[in-house]
């Protein structure tokens, strides 16, 4: 086969790659808080379950499920970020995007940010103090 022949189908397996799994994000992003099992979202992507593991290797280097529990994670970490966060408690955070079993969520969350839940949430109330210190002194 030509080389261009096989750069440009190499090219279009990508972009095919990149849309399915753009398809599935998403689809997971709406249903975020659901545990989802990779047959339901090879159904939805119209591949076997490892055509869409393999497409998700493919463009972000992880699984399909792997993607949304980081996903989910992040979620969580900028609620426990927000100033207003003062108003819901790691659990409360943790339950709205799907984690249930929250001793393991914790150590996921400290794997992928190097803090615990609770520390993100303190700071998060440590600046939000902060802050309305700073606004009450202001003339």
């Amino acid at each position: 086969m030509d080389m261009d022949v096989t750069a440009t189908m190499q090219y279009r397996r990508a972009g095919s790659r990149r849309h399915t799994v753009g398809r599935v994000e998403a689809y997971l992003r709406a249903h975020i808080d659901t545990r989802m099992r990779v047959s339901t979202l090879s159904r939805i992507a119209g591949l076997s379950d490892r055509g869409l593991r393999d497409a998700f290797y493919s463009v972000h280097g992880k699984s399909p499920l792997q993607w949304m529990v980081a996903e989910r994670l992040k979620g969580v970490r900028r609620t426990l970020s927000d100033p207003e966060a003062a108003r819901i408690s790691v659990t409360g955070a943790a339950t709205k995007y799907g984690f249930d079993e929250l001793g393991r969520f914790a150590a996921s969350y400290r794997e992928a940010f190097g803090e615990l839940p609770s520390e993100t949430l303190r700071g998060a109330i440590r600046r939000s103090v902060e802050i309305g210190t700073q606004e009450r002194r202001r003339p």
